[in-house]
């Protein structure tokens, strides 16, 4: 196990918010606004699809890989000196549709994200092509692993051998199951002895559907750094390496968790 001990806090920004209905620039121009106030934060966080709202229109709505909401996305970076990621519709280069959460860093790097399980209740694998990879990032020494709203579901795609430091959810989780967002989070947090951090939405989006928010920060028992509820804003949390160091240290169940391979 690495010896965390050593890892400056983590400063986390949540943005949770409406969205504007397949008003890509109207959501930039929102999100700039809240932007102001993640000020000193190392990451900021947005909703899927924060550009447009949760849509199976991607034929109309995808932008190419370097559009101008990744454009906007490293343009944010560089200006809070933070990482800001979120969810977009892209079209990827082989001209698949992609639920793509990007990881924009300040020095103008991207690294990316495609949605793993996609919500077949809405018809979501019928107009995206669901990702392969997880993908484990770094950020001042923290390890982190960004999911994107129903990957929630799966405990098995939220599980690596990586000991991850941080689960990270970007969602638009409906309120009609706001109680299974609120009940799979903990366990999340408390299976994988990491720090969860989820960001959801609020608002009805342009098919009616209500979302209550309940953006959220765990520690590695379940219990909860931040609470949003259903409020509007920029919502603050900082993680402590030293306090999952010594968790795991005390409680190392991951020392018997069985041995698996993803297909």
């Amino acid at each position: 196990m690495r010896d965390l001990t050593t890892l400056p806090d983590l400063e986390l920004a949540l943005i949770q918010t409406e969205l504007a209905w397949h008003a890509p620039a109207a959501n930039r121009a929102h999100f700039q606004a809240l932007l102001e106030q993640a000020a000193g934060a190392d990451l900021v966080v947005l909703p899927e699809m924060f550009s447009t709202g949760f849509s199976m229109d991607s034929a109309a709505l995808a932008e190419p890989e370097n559009g101008p909401s990744t454009a906007w996305l490293r343009e944010q970076a560089a200006q809070l000196q933070a990482v800001v990621t979120g969810s977009l519709i892209i079209q990827a280069a082989d001209g698949s549709y992609r639920n793509r959460l990007l990881w924009a860093r300040p020095d103008g790097s991207l690294a990316h994200y495609d949605k793993r399980h996609l919500f077949r209740m809405a018809g979501e694998h019928k107009h995206f092509a669901a990702g392969e990879e997880q993908l484990l990032l770094e950020l001042n020494g923290w390890r982190i692993r960004p999911l994107i709203c129903y990957d929630l579901r799966f405990p098995l795609w939220s599980r690596d051998p990586h000991h991850t430091d941080l689960l990270l959810y970007t969602a638009n989780w409906p309120a009609a199951r706001r109680q299974h967002w609120n009940r799979l989070l903990p366990a999340r947090a408390i299976e994988n002895l990491c720090y969860v951090a989820a960001v959801n939405r609020i608002g009805t989006d342009g098919k009616g559907h209500p979302y209550s928010g309940d953006s959220q920060v765990l520690d590695f028992q379940g219990d909860a750094l931040l609470e949003a509820g259903d409020a509007d804003g920029v919502f603050r949390a900082t993680l402590r390496a030293g306090e999952l160091a010594a968790y795991r240290k005390r409680f190392p169940a991951y020392l018997d968790a069985d041995d698996f391979v993803l297909t």
